[in-house]
């Protein structure tokens, strides 16, 4: 032990100890006849709930044909700064375990042999073996598997299976109890518990737009993947997934998703074979806090409509650019990460409605989804440099060629490149060299000329929004112009 935490330890028992003592002396001297109080510690005891719940509960183990299957740690992984991690990597540190294995947990939902896991752990597997509480080792089929929800469906051949409760992981809320049961770095059944920390959390890092993590305080490393996030009714709530971490090993921050989620893709694996999801067809961000009261929202709220699709529902429905989307199938947007998890909830060819905000008035479009579609458009080329600024932004713009335009899949007359920045406005809006400008508010610009004669404009001091195309990417940023760079 770290002398540190020697004499830390030392202090509280020391503590613990002093207090006795000096109860027992105000006990002694105490002319009362009254008992000393009991001190009454209300921690909960999960005993009889892991009896119940852990001979439904499996080890899983994948031969990985694939050298490095999506999902894995990639050379230098661990020298990269905080990220989500996924628990499992090719070859645990255990003398018998394969190169190429990766080991996780599942469960079992139902008696005939169904068996839940996330994605990760079977992806691109030859063969996948379970192993029961009993001891027994089966070999799993890969009934189906989705990416984006990380989700995986095994089937063994068996029969009377131990089976888990799905319980409603949308009852959730911060505060409450939660227990994991896994099997990190091949310890099977190892039992944790924690809190829910936060509920429909966005992971910017892991590329699932379309699922609403469950984020708790519960201890899980790799091989937890797969395994049951369970209430206290011994129901499960969700599906251990990811950490947040800097080293490999658990930091306190841990994700799960949503049984109902995983209950959804399990479904649809079992009627299709496949998972499909509804597309709205926009690209959306939150609205940024400069431009709240300019927008009419009054607080910060919805989704901020950056970019429309070509012939995609949102456009045949009739949202445009610069829309705040504030509410979708009836259910109020709080930011822009809760919209694609309420789209993709939904079948394609599904008709909903879409509430947005344009021009400080609400009104509601009716929208049928089409099934999600996830290519991207090609990256914007880095502008040369220009000539000096003529607006009061300090934006050196120069005009796109016809061939760059087609390469981002802009009109004709669509977008300006930033070639430099001059304005210190424009530098702490965190506008780059390589940005194209595609709108100034509401008004595009195709030119040098019209985007000046737009900046020109604008008072210095009024917040406005430029519609940015970055890589792939396109969003709003708020900007004002100061009154020196006029």
């Amino acid at each position: 032990m770290h002398p540190a935490f020697r004499s830390l330890a030392l202090v509280a028992v020391t503590a613990v100890a002093a207090s006795a003592v000096a109860l027992s002396v105000a006990t002694a001297q105490s002319p009362s006849s009254e008992p000393a109080p009991q001190m009454v510690v209300g921690l909960p005891d999960f005993t009889r709930l892991v009896e119940q719940v852990v001979p439904a509960v499996v080890n899983v183990e994948a031969d990985i044909t694939a050298r490095r299957p999506r999902g894995a740690m990639p050379d230098g992984f661990e020298e990269m700064p905080e990220f989500f991690r996924r628990f499992f990597g090719p070859g645990l540190p255990l003398p018998e375990a394969p190169r190429g294995t990766s080991q996780g947990t599942g469960f079992i939902i139902s008696a005939d042999g169904y068996v839940l896991t996330n994605h990760h752990v079977v992806a691109g597997a030859e063969e996948v073996r379970v192993r029961l509480s009993d001891r027994r080792e089966l070999t799993a089929k890969v009934v189906g598997s989705d990416e984006q929800s990380d989700v995986a469906l095994l089937k063994l051949d068996a029969r009377d299976l131990p089976t888990l409760r799905i319980g409603d992981s949308r009852a959730l809320k911060p505060g409450q109890w939660v227990v994991a049961i896994g099997s990190p770095f091949g310890l099977d059944h190892s039992v944790t518990a924690g809190i829910v920390s936060a509920v429909g959390r966005a992971n910017p890092y892991s590329g699932q737009r379309y699922v609403p993590f469950i984020q708790t305080d519960v201890a899980i490393n790799r091989g937890n993947s797969g395994g049951p996030l369970l209430n206290t009714r011994g129901e499960v709530v969700g599906i251990n997934s990811q950490i947040f971490s800097n080293s490999g090993g658990y930091m306190g921050v841990s994700f799960a998703i949503p049984i109902d989620v995983a209950m959804n893709a399990v479904h649809q694996i079992k009627t299709t074979g496949r998972v499909s999801r509804g597309q709205l067809g926009v690209q959306v961000q939150d609205v940024p806090r400069e431009m709240v009261e300019a927008l009419g929202l009054g607080r910060p709220r919805g989704a901020l409509v950056a970019q429309v699709l070509p012939g995609s529902p949102a456009e045949r429905a009739g949202i445009e650019r610069g829309d705040v989307i504030v509410a979708f199938n009836g259910t109020e947007l709080g930011g822009s990460a809760e919209l694609p998890p309420l789209v993709g909830a939904m079948a394609p060819g599904s008709r909903t409605t879409v509430t947005v905000l344009r021009d400080g008035r609400e009104r509601t479009l009716s929208v049928v989804l089409s099934e999600l579609d996830e290519g991207t458009a090609s990256a914007a080329p880095a502008a040369e440099p220009a000539g000096r600024h003529a607006n009061p932004l300090g934006i050196v713009g120069e005009d796109l060629t016809a061939e760059e335009r087609r390469r981002l899949g802009l009109g004709a007359k669509e977008g300006v490149a930033i070639a430099r920045i001059e304005g210190l406005a424009a530098r702490r809006a965190g506008l780059q060299p390589g940005d194209v400008v595609l709108a100034v508010g509401r008004k595009s610009v195709g030119s040098v000329a019209e985007l000046d004669a737009e900046l020109r404009a604008l008072r210095p001091g009024q917040p406005t929004m430029l519609l940015i195309r970055r890589g792939n990417a396109t969003q709003y940023v708020a900007v004002t112009p100061r009154a020196q760079e006029q």
